[in-house]
């Protein structure tokens, strides 16, 4: 499924493995030179391992999503984890994606996430004509999540509610074929949906009620 499907056997040669992939990406899709990309990839890489390591996930399997899937029957906890999931669309194959992956990878990309988010959201404040510093920021923080899908615990309403809230990081891959599928067909349309919806969760949850992701 999609780019970041799962690459890796052991983890012994998980940081080779993954700069391989992600080197290419950092140069085409943020103009870096190799030296810069290798750069940021040691740097994001840290961060990742760092999380991880501290974290409860490090030692997981990594067919852990096979065997959460295996678990649901009989286990009433992973039953209930499983259960609110589904409510937000997820499915059999999205738990199989993120959680048969090894840990680094999982933590890479939430890293480069913010990484990039964090990057938005301070162009969006020096192009700002807001009057503070205050208001630039909220409307930075807007326009991201108008635009880049949120990823987080969907239970997790400190900033936003409803149909706003955080998508689970299980719908990933899914999102990125949708994003690239709407762009390929129909640019303008994509960017009309956007626009109306109060965040690009938003849209998000209500392309999963149609069936259309």
């Amino acid at each position: 499924m999609g780019l970041f499907s799962k690459l890796f056997g052991s983890s012994s040669d998980i940081e080779k493995q993954l700069e391989e992939l992600y080197i290419p990406i950092f140069q085409k899709t943020m103009g870096m030179s190799l030296g810069q990309a290798k750069k940021y990839f040691k740097d994001m890489f840290r961060s990742a391992k760092e999380e991880s390591l501290k974290g409860n996930s490090k030692n997981l399997p990594q067919n852990y999503g096979d065997l959460l899937l295996e678990a649901e029957s009989i286990n009433e906890k992973t039953k209930e984890m499983l259960t609110k999931k589904r409510i937000e669309g997820v499915r059999d194959e999205d738990v199989r994606w993120w959680w048969n992956m090894h840990d680094y990878e999982r933590w890479m990309m939430i890293k480069v996430d913010e990484n990039s988010r964090m990057a938005l959201f301070l162009d969006e404040i020096a192009k700002s004509h807001a009057d503070n510093l205050e208001k630039a920021e909220e409307e930075a923080a807007k326009k991201i999540r108008n635009f880049f899908p949120m990823f987080g615990d969907p239970d997790d309403t400190t900033h936003t509610r409803g149909n706003d809230r955080p998508l689970p990081y299980e719908l990933k891959d899914r999102i990125n074929i949708y994003m690239e599928k709407c762009k390929k067909k129909d640019l303008d349309k994509f960017k009309k949906d956007i626009e109306n919806s109060s965040t690009f969760n938003s849209l998000i949850r209500n392309e999963i009620k149609s069936g259309d992701l």
